[in-house]
């Protein structure tokens, strides 16, 4: 192979060679499903979609497993504050993320374990990290000692006296920049038996247990996003070594979606929401837009480069489907060898679009000039490439899109305007002028939320 890739523990640019033939191991942090998803979650997802699609492209057998955080701090907390179960909490938005990635096209993974459902080797995984000597029991709760291991430290490139975990004192820790592998039960938390005592996972201890249990000791890639690199996936290294594990051969992490500069987050009241994104753009265009920067850069939102982005797509798109109508239907062709030295290079998908679109322009050229083998060859590349991207313009996952793109823009600007209406009403406490905006949009079948994000709407029954 001549895939090159960057690995965060070496900070370099690596060969990339399967540990075993043929084959390739993935692993990727997935969604901690606390609320509604926003376009800063599901950017890790396309980022290595497009490189499992790649490998697979290069005839690998790829075992791509992305995990749930299904038990969290973060879950209990936001449960308990909305009066409802955290499991269910939990299952609701995991259901959400689920949405954003099928409609995003994002291949479902080879497996999608739950933390809940990987307790037994959490358990087993720390009795062979106490009996190794890097954990210890106190209170109920189990620690890592970090001093323990040599190599602590060896992703982020931190020194152990800079260390701060993130986390409270807990009880009986020996040493603050120990971490926690089991949280001793609470009043009113879920818990399940362990020799120690009842408890729950910690997050560090989740992702370990469930990628070894089921890709091995040892695996290829591991991946998300930049922020977690530490302590979230410095931990899951100090768990695996001291347990024995080799652990992961590659590190990949993406960059962050930032607004105004800053990482887009819930707590900086910063996120736009997929659902709000599928009223401005189609979800192909979303898509083309968060996966068209390279997945080590920040990517920058605002309305203005995801329109940039959106007329890109619909260039590639008018192409191929042009050639359709004019010259016949349209194969997925040969990938241009330009577009392979780009994604060999770290996954370059900038510099693999401009390819595509060069052989857009290219295409377009020979369409016009009457010489349809030449258009027809270019279109079959361009779908061939945009395939491996995930926007195949010809891909059924988008049948349809195009054609309703201009009528739910024009209802969007519509229906906007309406709800600007009514905001300005609301700031200037006329009730009655908004209600009548609210009714209005209801008796057309437009179902009005208010959201965190501002007032979003949808048709009804696909709200």
């Amino acid at each position: 192979m001549t895939l090159r890739l960057y690995d965060t523990e070496s900070r370099e640019v690596r060969d990339f060679v399967p540990l075993h033939p043929g084959q390739a191991s993935v692993y990727l942090c997935g969604a901690t499903v606390q609320g509604v998803p926003h376009i800063g979650h599901v950017r890790s997802g396309i980022a290595f979609d497009i490189l499992r699609r790649w490998l697979t492209h290069q005839g690998l057998d790829v075992l791509f497993v992305r995990n749930v955080t299904d038990i969290d701090d973060k879950i209990l907390r936001k449960a308990a504050d909305a009066g409802r179960p955290w499991w269910e909490w939990a299952a609701t938005h995991e259901r959400a993320f689920d949405d954003a990635y099928r409609a995003l096209g994002v291949l479902p993974p080879s497996a999608e374990p739950r933390a809940t459902g990987f307790v037994t080797q959490m358990v087993e995984y720390m009795e062979r990290l106490i009996e190794r000597g890097h954990a210890y029991v106190a209170d109920g709760n189990v620690y890592f000692d970090v001093r323990s291991l040599p190599d602590y430290g060896s992703l982020s490139g931190h020194k152990l006296d800079d260390v701060h975990q993130g986390e409270g004192a807990g009880t009986g820790k020996r040493d603050p920049r120990d971490f926690t592998l089991w949280k001793a039960a609470k009043p009113d938390e879920p818990s399940w038996p362990t020799p120690w005592g009842p408890g729950r996972p910690g997050w560090h201890l989740e992702c370990s247990a469930m990628a070894t249990s089921l890709l091995g000791p040892e695996f290829d890639i591991h991946c998300g996003g930049m922020d977690l690199v530490f302590p979230h996936h410095e931990n899951e290294i100090a768990q695996a070594h001291g347990a024995g594990d080799p652990f992961a051969r590659y590190w990949l992490h993406n960059g962050w979606v930032t607004m105004g500069g800053e990482k887009m987050s819930k707590s900086l009241g910063n996120v736009v929401s997929i659902p709000a994104m599928l009223q401005r753009v189609r979800a192909v265009e979303l898509r083309y837009y968060l996966g068209s920067a390279h997945y080590r850069s920040m990517l920058e939102y605002s309305a203005g480069a995801l329109t940039e982005a959106a007329a890109g797509y619909r260039r590639i798109e008018s192409f191929v489907e042009r050639v359709a109508a004019r010259v016949g239907d349209v194969v997925v062709g040969d990938v241009d060898p330009e577009f392979v030295v780009a994604l060999d290079d770290d996954l370059g998908v900038p510099a693999a679009l401009a390819v595509v679109h060069n052989v857009v322009r290219q295409g377009n050229t020979a369409l016009e000039s009457g010489d349809g083998a030449a258009a027809l060859a270019a279109a079959s590349s361009v779908r061939a490439m945009t395939g491996i991207l995930g926007v195949d313009p010809l891909d059924d996952r988008w049948a349809g899109s195009a054609d309703d793109s201009a009528a739910n823009s024009a209802l969007d600007v519509l229906v906007r305007a309406e709800l600007q209406r009514r905001a300005d009403a609301r700031a200037a406490k006329d009730w009655t002028t908004a209600d009548a905006v609210r009714d209005r949009l209801a008796e057309a079948g437009i179902e009005v939320t208010d959201t965190p994000d501002g007032a979003q709407w949808a048709l009804k029954g696909e709200a």
